[in-house]
């Protein structure tokens, strides 16, 4: 079983961790996360919706 993800990780360091190509990360309106976006931002703005 895989470990949640650290709040603090960036983007662009979880995509090369687990060999996606940049921009696998989208925001909602369809265009690429910013590579130094944490990860713990992005959960914050999904338990908003």
């Amino acid at each position: 079983m895989a470990r949640k993800t650290r709040s603090d990780c960036t983007v662009g360091a979880f995509e090369k961790k687990h060999n996606l190509p940049a921009g696998t990360i989208r925001n909602k309106d369809g265009r690429d996360t910013r590579s130094d976006k944490l990860i713990g931002t992005i959960r914050k703005e999904n338990k908003k919706k």
